[in-house]
């Protein structure tokens, strides 16, 4: 289910719990790491995660937070890495969550199949 199907008369107290609505939407497309990690923590809690990161992959988003995940180039990645030559210790640290996120995927994809099935019920 995309959010774009999501019901539009969302119980008011679902609203507020949703932390794309409550704080600054551009948290989720900053250009800056640090904001970028701030806001999949923020998507921690949300009750839309699996129904949102579904959406996005559905849609092929091109980047932003979606689901608690950071999507660049239309792929989800573990981090973004800042501007300019990365460190040698940033790199060692990146093939580390290059490999967790390969073991993530499958469970990313069967949480939004299962989605895809509970909206065509």
């Amino acid at each position: 289910m995309s959010l774009a199907l999501a019901p539009v008369s969302l119980p008011v107290d679902l609203e507020t719990a949703l932390p794309c609505r409550k704080f600054d939407p551009d948290l989720w497309f900053s250009d800056a790491p640090a904001e970028l990690e701030l806001a999949k923590a923020l998507c921690g809690d949300c009750p839309l995660r699996v129904e949102c990161l579904a959406g996005a992959l559905e849609r092929n988003e091109p980047w932003g937070v979606w689901g608690g995940e950071i999507f660049e180039r239309g792929a989800v990645v573990p981090r973004k890495r800042p501007r300019g030559r990365p460190r040698k210790e940033d790199a060692a640290r990146d093939a580390a969550l290059r490999a967790q996120a390969a073991a993530r995927p499958e469970d990313v994809r069967s949480a939004a199949s299962r989605a895809k099935v509970g909206l065509a019920a």
